[in-house]
């Protein structure tokens, strides 16, 4: 990484700090900017405005979190343990970026909907097409037995939806793994007898 990329970055990180803290419209560029201990021009050098700064950040932990997800996915043996993991990481990584974002998306939300929709709206569909990868490669080794992984993807991720601002808020993650392995036992084996 060269002295650009590290500057830009210590930007990225210090602004991620006082977003969370003070929110969007509260935070100036002159915060980041001495918080960073960079000149107010160094900014303008990298970013347009704090917008484009906010959405750096913004972005910087989707991909974060992406990371994790397919990290934890990719060290799982089989297609069911790697839907457990992906479930899992997922919920883990959401509750740490809602314990830094929880004030500023509540207030900044309504401002930059648009914005905040399409990143989700891409990050959904990089989930759904995530899933359905795992339930091919459970389909193609002999383990699941589904007509349609897309179809059963969203399925998946609408109860995963469901489950999303309960597992997010709560404080007790063993609770929340075993809420997941309760899923994944109706999802594998049903509700039939």
């Amino acid at each position: 990484m060269n002295k650009v990329e590290i500057k830009k970055e210590i930007v990225l990180n210090v602004a991620q700090d006082i977003f969370a803290q003070y929110g969007l419209t509260k935070t100036m560029i002159d915060d980041i900017a001495k918080a960073a201990g960079v000149g107010k021009s160094s900014i303008y050098y990298y970013f347009k405005n704090k917008e484009d700064i906010f959405r750096a950040v913004i972005e910087t932990q989707v991909q974060k979190v992406q990371e994790k997800i397919r990290a934890s996915i990719n060290a799982a043996p089989t297609p069911q343990e790697k839907l457990k993991a992906f479930v899992i990481s997922r919920m883990k990584s959401f509750r740490e970026v809602a314990h830094i974002y929880n004030h500023v998306f509540k207030d900044e939300y309504l401002k930059h909907y648009e914005y905040i929709q399409k990143i989700r709206k891409d990050y959904d569909q990089m989930e759904l097409d995530l899933v359905a990868s795992i339930l091919s490669e459970g389909i193609n080794s002999g383990v699941f037995k589904i007509q349609d992984p897309s179809l059963a993807s969203f399925v998946i991720m609408v109860g995963i939806k469901g489950l999303e601002y309960e597992w997010a808020t709560s404080t007790d993650i063993q609770k929340m793994e075993q809420d997941t392995e309760k899923l994944f036992e109706i999802l594998f084996h049903g509700i039939m007898k």
